[in-house]
């Protein structure tokens, strides 16, 4: 039996998450949540501070496991990522391809890609073979011919960002075991082999940050990220109803509890002791306009794929897919595709508090550990994996050419929606009540 540790260190929280790994299958035997100092958008904006958010969310999963374990397996952020495509081909002396042959293709296929001298690969997945003039293979394993092709989608990571990530974790008193992109940990939790092999868009938003995968055949496509996600909804309830951030989130997470017809009270920033009164569609319509938003710039990335013909739906997980009526407002921004809200599988002895879409990723690190991700692919430790082991490879330094970044370009994102923008420049030319702002836009808007 084997123990694993896995972190998801994410905007707003850290999650550990430690298991038992028996005969193939995980059992869940402890869980750590802590809040995430130090991050910002993905990124690494303190490393001691994010140290000790680690420190206390594995400390405490190792208390309830009961157990103790020093090797991790952590998230990285698409934030520090890029991608590009690669092929490979190799003759078959035997003609009876192996999974030796597989391993040596993906490789070849890795010796032809450039890799910027600041990048390392984080994972290089194929998701097409050919065996002779035979195309579209899923698997070749055990196929007769005399020569193999590969296509493989090659993942790249900052070096200063695996260094800084690594000082965190030994900060932290732990090693990596292996590093894995946060939106292929998140499908791996997330989505079923008939939707990575028909092909869909797989939507991981936080508190701060959105992460976007697409799956074809089996393999990764396409990843991107923006930073932008649902902590953007409570800076703009807070800025447009003049409320504590605290009280902003409780409206944010909880406003299914009112009707469209309901007047609440709400504190004041500066002066809490005092109150004020808004409608709740008020509220929705502040909400919905930064959600309206963030699903438009998602879709564009999609668009920006050139993929999106090829996909039989959109799948929508993390922190963000909690909000009221999100697939209804998602449908038609994504042009009337399937749109489903994606929670974690199940997992023996999963807690129920992890059964939520925000710990998709730290889910899905257990699931990779065991291996039920892809049939083939080189990981983050230049290790084979495949579905039946995991090969240390030896090689030299790759001689490297041809490197096309594949990413869209980066889209700036406003801090405050443009909707939102405007409702606050007429709210300094207007001395009337927040409610009265907000129906003066409405009618504007409608």
């Amino acid at each position: 039996m084997k123990t694993i540790l896995g972190i998801d260190i994410g905007s707003s929280k850290t999650v550990a998450i430690m298991a038992n790994i028996e005969n193939s299958e995980p059992t869940i035997t402890g869980v750590g949540i802590a809040k995430s100092k130090g991050i910002k958008k993905g990124t690494i904006t303190n490393i001691e501070q994010a140290a000790n958010s680690i420190k206390q969310a594995v400390n405490d999963a190792k208390r309830i496991a009961g157990t103790n374990v020093s090797k991790s397996i952590v998230s990285i952020s698409t934030a520090y990522t890029k991608s590009t495509k690669s092929h490979g081909i190799v003759n078959i002396p035997t003609n009876e391809i192996t999974a030796e042959e597989i391993k040596r293709v993906i490789q070849t296929a890795i010796y032809n890609a450039t890799i910027p001298n600041d990048y390392v690969i984080l994972q290089a997945i194929p998701y097409d073979f050919k065996v002779d003039d035979i195309t579209e293979i899923e698997d070749p394993e055990g196929m007769s011919g005399s020569r193999l092709e590969v296509s493989v989608h090659i993942t790249l990571a900052q070096k200063s960002a695996i260094e800084n990530i690594k000082k965190m974790l030994k900060l932290a008193g732990l090693t990596i075991e292996n590093i894995v992109l946060t939106s292929f940990a998140s499908g791996i939790a997330t989505l079923n082999e008939d939707e990575r092999e028909q092909g869909v868009a797989l939507i991981d938003v936080g508190a701060t940050t959105s992460n976007l995968i697409i799956f074809k055949d089996n393999a990764i496509r396409w990843t991107d990220f923006v930073g932008v996600g649902s902590h953007h909804i409570t800076n703009d309830l807070t800025m447009a109803l003049h409320t504590p951030l605290t009280q902003a989130e409780e409206i944010k997470l909880h406003i299914t509890r009112w009707n469209d017809d309901d007047i609440i009270e709400i504190p004041i920033i500066g002066d809490e002791t005092q109150t004020q009164t808004v409608n709740i569609i008020t509220i929705k319509e502040i909400m919905y306009a930064r959600i309206h938003e963030t699903l438009m710039i998602l879709n564009k990335l999609i668009e920006d794929s050139k993929l999106k013909d090829k996909l039989t739906g959109i799948v929508l997980t993390g922190g963000f897919t909690n909000l009221a009526d999100l697939r209804e407002i998602a449908i038609p921004i994504f042009g009337n595709m399937s749109v489903r809200i994606a929670k974690p599988k199940n997992l023996d002895g999963l807690f129920d508090n992890l059964k939520a879409p925000e710990f998709s990723t730290a889910i899905g690190l257990i699931i990779y550990a065991v291996g039920q991700h892809s049939s083939y692919e080189i990981d983050s430790n230049n290790k084979f994996r495949s579905k039946h082991s995991i090969e240390n490879i030896n090689q030299e330094p790759l001689e490297l050419d041809d490197f096309k970044e594949t990413s869209a370009p980066e889209i700036k994102i406003e801090e405050t929606s443009n909707e939102l923008v405007n409702i606050l420049d007429n709210e300094k030319k207007q001395n009337v009540s927040v409610v009265q702002k907000f129906n003066v836009w409405l009618k504007n808007l409608f």
